[in-house]
């Protein structure tokens, strides 16, 4: 089992060294080969994807992946810029389905920012569509107006588009992931103003006829940014494109207590995945030894699941996560009076521990 390590820029490098220090843990084989990504792989190679780290990263069984980007890169030319890395990876790999599941652990109910009542037991997973859309859709660019207020003005310019292929293929993931869990899938859209939506709409109900045992409904992206904070125990899978998906999971995480509980895959067609955090980069806080690791270590059990067959493994990290929660350890992002604050390697440390703890019997 080869894994490529991408532990990138920011606190990249601090919690995908927890992650690899848990995995290193299991009793396991692995081969692991780590390289550069994002702004430290500009720094070195003068782009952000270098050619030998997308070989590495196409040739692996999966990816784990911390994060990129850094103010002082904004100004570079937008293909330079250390974003550009994961896209291109995304779009190299064909990783087109990416899982977000937000989980409240009952330990950090208190965390989150909603009434106990309302998010105890929340167990959502959201489903983003990850190579389409406007983030991909050509063209794009900047030029002078020829129409609208106003003509000769400089104006720039995006284009959203799905293909039928593109919509079937991620709605077909969902309703197969609806089936293991309870059985319904929210489609969000934009059919009411958005061609693109109403075709995406038009397109999950088509295929939706192949899935009679699983319930669907379509939303309205606003009405589902809403609901995630008014019933957000209502949705069970949602599944949803790449700009409104990439939104609507960052708002479902705080749910969760925080977003460095968050992790993340994105699959393609032969379950080669790339796994990272939901967060981002986080230079204010690069160095510091406070961010939070376990999202990218959640993200490790995801490979282990998805990628890498491993069940088992899978299960007792996450079973590991748990138990840490349950002793009061808590990084900074989800401290609250009562409760021991610990550090980066604190808490990789005390989710080896638990492991260690499990393996011995």
């Amino acid at each position: 089992m080869k894994i490529a390590v991408l532990p990138g820029d920011g606190i990249g490098t601090e919690i995908v060294a927890e992650a690899v220090k848990v995995l290193d843990t299991l009793d396991l084989k692995f081969e692991m080969e780590t390289a550069l990504v994002g702004g430290a792989a500009y720094e070195a190679h003068g782009h952000p994807l270098p050619e030998s780290t997308l070989k590495l990263a196409m040739a692996a069984d999966a990816v784990l992946f911390g994060a990129v980007g850094d103010w002082k890169y904004d100004k570079l030319d937008r293909p330079l810029r250390p974003e550009q890395a994961i896209l291109g990876l995304r779009k190299h790999m064909g990783l087109f389905a990416n899982f977000r599941p937000a989980i409240c652990y009952p330990e950090l109910v208190g965390a989150s920012s909603l009434k106990p009542e309302v998010i105890s037991g929340l167990d959502i997973l959201i489903i983003r569509e990850l190579t389409g859309d406007i983030y991909f859709g050509q063209p794009r660019g900047r030029r002078t107006a020829v129409d609208g207020h106003f003509p000769g003005a400089e104006e720039a310019f995006d284009t959203m588009r799905y293909s039928k292929p593109e919509i079937e293929r991620i709605a077909h993931v969902a309703f197969q992931a609806a089936r293991k869990r309870n059985k319904k899938v929210t489609s969000v859209d934009k059919a009411n103003v958005l061609e693109t939506f109403q075709f995406w709409k038009d397109v999950v109900t088509e295929v939706h006829a192949q899935y009679p045992d699983v319930e669907l409904e379509h939303m309205y992206v606003d009405n589902a940014a809403m609901q995630l904070v008014r019933a957000p125990k209502k949705f069970d899978v949602v599944v949803t494109g790449n700009m409104f998906g990439d939104i609507l999971s960052d708002e479902a995480s705080m749910l969760t207590g925080s977003i460095g509980m968050l992790p993340s895959a994105s699959l393609n067609t032969k379950s080669q995945g790339l796994y990272e955090p939901s967060h981002g980069s986080a230079p204010d806080i690069a160095g510091q030894g406070i961010a939070n690791p376990l999202a990218t270590i959640l993200s490790a059990a995801m490979m282990l699941r998805f990628s890498l067959n491993q069940p088992e493994a899978a299960a007792r990290i996450e079973s590991a996560v748990g138990s840490v929660l349950a002793s009061g350890l808590r990084t900074a992002d989800i401290w609250s009076p009562g409760t021991t604050k610990v550090s980066t390697r604190d808490m990789g440390d005390a989710v080896v521990a638990a492991i260690t703890k499990t393996i011995k019997g």
